[in-house]
């Protein structure tokens, strides 16, 4: 690597870290609070409100894609004329987001007809409210992550989950059912917006740049098209269960779904706000490019591989502490879904690549074919139970992440085996089963909490102590990247 590549990429490498660092307060704050959230309202509500909520939930997220045209993408990856980008990419997002509510608004009746679930036309027509509010912080929102301000980011993230934990508390101690969540979402979205507003000094203009718009929609194209396909993806388990079994049997699957997709996929959504812009100042630095990708696989592993296994031997005492007792049908779920989750984590970030070198088309390439495979899985699953649609998820993600990884390989010069290298935390995570599958047969009699206490601190030592000895310097530079390196240096315990 060149004097000037490695400067480069030290300094977006040095940005990126101190994002990542800000970034995971925000998120770890804002999903603190959503766990502490769901745990008390999954005692004040029933199965069957957390599967209506999906249910609206998995209507609006098909039409979400459009509102963002992939131009939050495009506005990250652009090199010149941002401001310009930016008041065209407002607007046109406004614009987007209004003829969705309308479309929404008319055709909640037959989602409700579809589900045969009546009260579902009300939920999404005031839930559809969000795509309108949502959009007046859209581009605000791209604006700071593009310039990797995640520390001011904390401000809205973690403002509008106190705001949305309260209200849907309150609503839900007081009776509201259902509409605790619709109201407790709606104020949550209003809040983030106002907050962003009021951090970002730029305001947007009218103005009309066809160039601008040209290449707002050539690149965001793809990105839509892809986001559309894994919304189809990521949702088909949650329409099967909808239409083949019903909101009980929905509200359990989405419970048992929600402790991975909180404590594990938001958290490769959170790096991949950080890592994307960071890559993007490197993408015409292949080597620069590729040094950083191992790097992220290996951090990325780092911090999912424990969560991911860590759920898989504790689902049983995690799902009763956490939700209560009239949840158990949601164990052996989760268990399918952490290791699902687990398979995803090792190419998740091979998107960040490709649409930082502005070949966005590459993910849609890949998408299609795997499209079809994923639906049929998850399908022959659903024909067993709701923990065949889990194992159904299970088989088509080992069949894509494999692809991801041949082409990603191709696309920046990386081998299998520099792949594999960054994967020692599996060796922590093999540990960590050896000393928490013990703890966890030996305390079945204890009470849930003492049983997930004893377990986890038997299951973090084991991983912490083995990547200590095998990774050593990564866990040190882990330790800096979330910015806890101050903290020990404030203490003298370098």
């Amino acid at each position: 690597m060149s004097e000037h590549s490695s400067k480069s990429y030290e300094e977006v490498t040095e940005k990126a870290a101190r994002g990542m660092g800000w970034h995971y307060l925000s998120f770890g704050g804002a999903k603190f609070l959503s766990l502490i959230t769901l745990s008390i309202l999954a005692r004040l509500l029933l199965p069957e409100n957390f599967g209506l909520l999906a249910l609206a939930t998995l209507t609006m997220d098909y039409l979400a894609i459009i509102g963002d045209l992939g131009f939050g993408a495009a506005l990250i990856q652009k090199k010149d004329k941002v401001i310009e980008s930016a008041n065209v990419a407002f607007w046109i997002n406004i614009l987007a987001n209004v003829v969705l509510f309308l479309i929404l608004f008319f055709i909640a009746p037959y989602a409700a007809l579809f589900f045969r679930e009546d009260e579902l036309t009300s939920v999404l027509r005031w839930l559809s409210l969000t795509f309108v509010i949502k959009s007046f912080g859209t581009i605000h929102n791209v604006l700071l992550e593009r310039e990797l301000n995640f520390k001011k980011k904390l401000v809205p993230d973690l403002g509008s989950a106190i705001i949305k934990t309260i209200v849907s508390i309150t609503l839900a101690w007081l009776g509201f059912g259902v509409w605790a969540l619709v109201i407790g979402q709606l104020i949550g979205v209003f809040s983030t917006s106002a907050i962003l507003w009021v951090l970002v000094s730029w305001r947007p203009k009218f103005s009309w740049d066809w160039g601008v718009v040209k290449s707002l929609f050539g690149y965001g194209l793809s990105i839509m098209s892809v986001s559309a396909l894994t919304a189809w993806e990521d949702n088909f388990d949650y329409l099967i269960i909808g239409r083949v079994f019903d909101t009980v049997d929905l509200g359990v699957y989405m419970i048992a779904y929600r402790l991975p997709e909180t404590l594990i996929l938001n958290t490769m959504w959170v790096m991949t706000g950080v890592l994307f812009p960071a890559f993007s100042a490197l993408q015409h630095d292949k080597e620069a490019l590729r040094k950083g990708f191992l790097s992220t696989v290996r951090y990325v592993e780092m911090l999912v591989t424990p969560l991911c296994l860590g759920m898989f031997v504790v689902a049983d005492p995690l799902i009763r502490v956490f939700f209560g007792e009239q949840w158990v049908e949601a164990i052996p779920i989760l268990r399918i879904i952490s290791l699902y989750t687990l398979i995803i984590s090792i190419g998740f970030h091979a998107g960040d690549v490709y649409k930082a070198i502005g070949r966005p088309d590459i993910l849609l390439k890949i998408s299609i074919p795997l499209f079809p495979l994923r639906l049929i899985c998850l399908w022959v699953g659903a024909q067993y139970s709701l923990l065949g649609v889990a194992y159904g998820h299970l088989v088509a993600e080992i069949i894509s992440t494999t692809v991801n990884i041949i082409v990603v390989r191709r696309m920046i010069n990386v081998s299998f085996f520099e792949i594999m290298r960054e994967l020692k935390a599996f060796l922590g995570g093999a540990v960590l089963i050896m000393c928490t599958l013990p703890v966890v047969l030996l305390t079945d009699g204890f009470l849930p909490i003492y049983q997930l206490i004893l377990s986890v601190l038997a299951g973090g030592v084991g991983y912490l102590l083995t990547l200590w000895f095998v990774e050593r310097k990564s866990f040190i530079g882990l330790v800096g990247l979330l910015g806890l390196d101050r903290f020990f240096n404030r203490n003298g315990n370098e």
